[in-house]
């Protein structure tokens, strides 16, 4: 069964990356997948070899994304819900363009899963991070605790509810009771995420399954060619977000506390900082980007903000890490890497000397590498299980089964 496949991403090129990473695996796998995003992120699909298609009514750049994650609630208002009918505007369009068999989006478009449900067609949340919606036994996201858990996110979430059921109104339908329907429609809720990385859950729901990390490397990426010297000192890098986070301030405490240890040290900025900016010594070099694979092969620490993707490579390669979350689930990551003994958690506003004698600990304590290994080695089991294929064709097929026994049709 060869299915036509819309995957759709949302935001920076942090959520871009495990979405191109699904379509290649449908791909191989004998569907064909198309990409909707960002129109600034046309050609990295392209290069990719997918069909893309752009938005036309919904956000792009900082506008989808905000960069002020201080007032949760605010920010969803402004990503999810109040944008929530262009979403589904222009998601619907696409749908009726081409045929379409499954849409698969990021838990953040709830306008993409509105017109799914709207089409009729089966639909697939892909969470490439823990999940936003709160489980049985879980900290919430955004929240940064371990359990027991509150439930901040829900409120939050639940402010934006009403400008969700006007986005369902204008469409025909019935309006919800609660923020997180769209989790609980969905045929799957794919966690793109290890099981193990993950807090163990008291009950997963029916339509929840966790299919590894998505974790292939961006093409722009590729290219960069960046080495260790080979000069026998420890081998840090310090990987800076994709997204626009504030982080310049971050970055240069990092780098003036890596400056003051024996190490050989590469730093990424990332698209939203620039190399001069962060006062580097030039002891340390300072590159755009780099392929992170390549430099972990050999690295003896990586040090980040906690994007759940630089998280999941890192273990992959057996490498602590020290994470200093400034937002989003990136906190969530870091107690979880500091649980599982992998590394080390700081907080945002930490000392130059803190990250000093936080970098001096994890070099020279071995349970932190011997623990990442044996997580990683966990996590390549989960990806190398190949479950987002199975389970989109699973999907579409239950769906197939139940139109034909209930007397309907498919959007095809």
């Amino acid at each position: 069964m060869s299915l036509d496949v819309l995957c759709i991403s949302w935001g920076t090129t942090g959520n871009l990356s495990p979405v191109l990473t699904a379509a290649r695996q449908l791909h191989r796998a004998g569907h064909r997948p198309r990409i909707m995003a960002d129109p600034a992120m046309s050609a990295e699909v392209e290069a990719a070899g997918f069909p893309f298609v752009g938005w036309r009514r919904a956000p792009t750049g900082q506008k989808a994304d905000p960069v002020d994650f201080s007032d949760l609630a605010d920010w969803l208002r402004q990503a999810m819900f109040a944008p929530a009918g262009a979403y589904a505007a222009d998601t619907l369009d696409e749908i009726r363009r081409l045929p379409t068999d499954a849409v698969l989006s990021i838990d953040l478009l709830v306008g993409s899963a509105l017109a799914a449900e709207v089409a009729g067609i089966p639909h697939a949340v892909l969470s490439p991070h823990i999940s936003i919606r709160p489980l049985p036994g879980m900290p919430p996201a955004a929240s940064g605790l371990t359990p027991p858990r509150t439930d901040a996110i829900v409120s939050a979430m639940e402010s934006g509810r009403p400008a969700l059921n006007a986005a369902r109104r204008a469409f025909g339908l019935p309006p919800v009771a609660t923020a997180f329907a769209h989790f609980e429609r969905a045929e799957r809720v794919l966690l793109a995420i290890s099981q193990t990385f993950d807090f163990d859950t008291a009950m997963l729901p029916a339509n929840y399954r966790y299919i590894g990390p998505l974790l292939d490397e961006p093409v722009w990426s590729r290219g960069a060619r960046t080495a260790w010297s080979g000069l026998g000192r420890p081998r840090i890098l310090i990987a800076g977000s994709t997204g626009a986070q504030n982080q310049t301030g971050l970055l240069r405490r990092i780098v003036r506390a890596v400056g003051t240890v024996e190490a050989e040290t590469i730093v990424t900025t990332g698209p939203n900082v620039e190399a001069g900016d962060l006062d580097a010594p030039d002891t340390i070099r300072v590159v755009a980007t780099a392929s992170h694979d390549a430099l972990m092969t050999e690295a003896d620490l990586v040090i980040c903000q906690g994007g759940h993707g630089i998280v999941s490579r890192t273990l992959l390669h057996g490498v602590p890490l020290l994470v200093i979350p400034l937002a989003r689930d990136q906190a969530d990551n870091a107690a979880r890497i500091a649980l599982r003994g992998a590394g080390l958690r700081l907080p945002g506003a930490v000392s130059p000397d803190e990250i000093a004698a936080a970098i001096q600990r994890l070099l020279a304590e071995p349970s932190f590498r011997t623990a990442a290994g044996t997580l990683g080695a966990a996590v390549r089991a989960d990806i190398e299980a190949g479950g987002l294929v199975r389970e989109i064709g699973a999907m579409v097929a239950a769906h197939r089964d139940a139109a034909s026994r209930d007397g309907g049709r498919l959007w095809a």
